[in-house]
């Protein structure tokens, strides 16, 4: 069943979900404005097995419509310039989320994103991370919330290199998917297709694969 926190979220996020095709360009105000990092992120493409919608800036639906046609290689590499940033790449990502986590045992407490334990790069998630400490209260893994909308919640974690090989990220990562559904949303995983690492995290913490990807580009 697909659940409706999934579709409010692709729908809230790329400005269309499902796909009228299989390949659906849709123009969305919300890729020229600040995401949750504070930049903002000219393309989000999600597709399922069946279809693909691509959201750009409504002013460069025609540029991008005119590449549908092509192999989808070439669609992917001709994306930076059709929405004004040729200088840009066109990367992917296996695009997860899950309603059932799994039931693995607590490892972090919540942490404001500007208390003192925490390292730099989960600061700027905002709102609260998921961090494990050791007994001096040093960082060992934490996981940052990226707020795409009202119910998108897209996790992503990280391990100290000391700490690593302790389970550590598929414990904080399902304990973040729980907090999740339990505030109304839907929790999500992306990683780089190559990133074995952190797959095994993702299904480890009941994210399974269900062969979706999604698509963006960056500086």
């Amino acid at each position: 069943m697909f659940d409706q926190r999934l579709h409010h979220h692709l729908v809230t996020w790329l400005g269309q979900w499902p796909a009228g095709r299989a390949l659906q360009v849709v123009g969305s105000e919300r890729r020229t404005l600040p995401a949750w990092d504070g930049e903002i992120h000219p393309v989000i493409g999600v597709a399922s097995r069946a279809a693909m919608v691509l959201s750009v800036p409504p002013d460069r639906v025609h540029a991008v419509r005119k590449l549908a046609g092509r192999p989808f290689r070439e669609l992917l590499a001709g994306l930076p310039a059709a929405v004004g940033h040729p200088g840009w790449q066109t990367y992917p990502t296996v695009f997860r989320h899950t309603f059932a986590p799994t039931p693995l045992p607590e490892a972090g407490e919540w942490l404001p994103a500007d208390h003192p334990a925490l390292p730099d790069w989960l600061r700027p998630f905002g709102g609260e991370a998921l961090v494990a400490r050791d007994a001096d209260g040093g960082y060992l893994a934490g996981v940052g919330i990226k707020r795409h909308d009202a119910y998108g919640r897209e996790l992503a974690v990280g391990t100290a290199p000391a700490a690593r090989g302790q389970g550590l990220a598929r414990r904080l990562v399902a304990q973040a998917a729980r907090r999740v559904l339990d505030e109304g949303g839907v929790p999500t995983y992306q990683h780089a297709p190559e990133n074995a690492a952190s797959a095994r995290v993702a299904e480890a913490a009941g994210f399974p694969d269900r062969g979706w990807r999604a698509y963006g580009v960056y500086r």
